[in-house]
């Protein structure tokens, strides 16, 4: 077992969220993991020392003024004398105190001493977890190297409300720390992406629609190969006939309208990579019955209008993710098309390939792409659609790595 004889020291904030810890210990207690528990002031009135200590075998800290524990400077013992340091629940308060380096208690003056691995379970109601300033404050944390799960959207025990803010199940923080203590190389670990893939189907009526020949193939193979590499991917597909990717969440749309409100309520995200081929337009009015061939007259008009464009409304969004890929699915004057929806869609990132019926890129197995960012185009050779998304995620995580 990796976590056998690891040394976890899980520190328990202050919220409703901190019942989970109990089950926490005993997951990783079944691993093999020796786990020290550190608990602020709020958790105490959550769940109490002696649970903890109990469940961990272990002596519970909890005072940064201890004079048994702070005889020998127990806090910077505590950061150091350990594998990984799990915060969960981590509270907002928590979090800002880490993103500006303060220590006014035994967990945040522990966090802040620490060399060690960092892995952080936020848990809060969706409001502030969504705020500006807490988003601000992950923007940091993540960008000083803390590693994240969740938060998971789901129905708030405090309040009844739903949204993005219920902390992850224990057994998903075992699997990750366990990922983080494997060293293997997993580069995306805590990260956030949303990958759109596959068609849309816009109705005409109820047997009719308007399409295009994607299959889907190509994101699907992205959102995987993200999750390969330790991204927590969220896959918004329009109708195919190819399975979900086995570790990626997958939403199922038909039309654009639907496919964007699925990719807005994902967010807030580090990474997006728009895949699907969005039909441009949709009927103003679908017909509620089918309509009728009449013998002698000409069909009935179409009257369109335009679909949103997602990769435009991702690329300018308030919540937009550090990095905005978008494809580009062209059949002349690839490049310069391309080019162009660097700065007109807000994106850093466009993959553009030539559709043109004799390539056999829609529906097919293969892929040709040219890379377009600020710095210059990359052309990639002819390849299997799964070994495109692999560069593609190896390049994704480049960008994180020197950013």
């Amino acid at each position: 077992m990796i976590l056998k004889n690891k040394r976890i020291l899980l520190i328990i904030a202050g919220g409703i969220a901190a019942y989970k810890s109990l089950d926490l210990i005993r997951r990783f207690r079944e691993q093999g993991a020796d786990v020290r528990p550190l608990m602020t002031a709020g958790a105490q009135q959550f769940v109490t020392p002696l649970a903890v200590g109990a469940l961990s075998a272990s002596h519970v800290y909890t005072d940064l003024f201890s004079r048994e524990d702070e005889q020998d400077v127990g806090h910077i013992r505590l950061a150091r004398d350990c594998d990984l340091i799990v915060v969960a629940p981590a509270t907002a308060d928590l979090m800002a105190k880490m993103a500006h380096g303060l220590a006014d208690d035994l967990a945040s003056t522990v966090l802040l001493a620490t060399d060690k691995p960092v892995l952080v379970a936020p848990a809060m109601n969706p409001k502030m977890w969504s705020t500006k300033a807490t988003q601000r404050n992950v923007a940091t944390l993540k960008a000083d190297g803390i590693h994240f799960i969740g938060p998971e959207r789901g129905e708030m025990a405090e309040s009844g409300e739903a949204g993005l803010g219920r902390m992850s199940e224990p057994m998903q923080i075992v699997e990750t720390a366990t990922l983080l203590l494997d060293g293997h190389a997993k580069p995306l670990l805590g990260r956030k992406a949303i990958v759109t893939s596959g068609p849309t189907h816009e109705p005409i009526d109820p047997v009719r629609y308007i399409a295009n020949r994607s299959s889907g193939k190509q994101g699907h193979a992205i959102a995987a190969a993200l999750a390969a590499l330790g991204a927590d991917v969220t896959l918004v597909s329009g109708p195919v006939t190819i399975p979900d990717p086995l570790g990626v969440r997958t939403i199922h749309v038909e039309r654009a309208e639907e496919m964007r409100d699925a990719v807005l309520a994902a967010l807030p995200a580090d990474i997006a990579v728009m895949v699907a081929a969005v039909a441009d337009w949709r009927v103003e009015a679908q017909a509620g019955e089918k309509i009728k061939k009449q013998a002698g007259e000409p069909p009935a008009p179409l009257h369109l209008i335009e679909n949103p464009d997602i990769l435009k409304t991702v690329g300018h969004h308030a919540m937009r993710p550090k990095l905005v890929c978008g494809f580009a699915a062209e059949t002349q004057s690839v490049i310069e098309n391309a080019r162009k929806k660097l700065d007109t869609k807000g994106a850093d990132m466009i993959v553009a390939n030539d559709v043109s019926a004799e390539t056999g890129i829609m529906g097919g197995e293969r892929n040709s792409v040219r890379v377009i960012t600020r710095d210059g185009v990359d052309v990639w050779p002819d390849m299997p659609k799964g070994e495109v998304a692999e560069k593609l995620a190896e390049k994704i995580a480049s960008y994180f790595a020197t950013s």
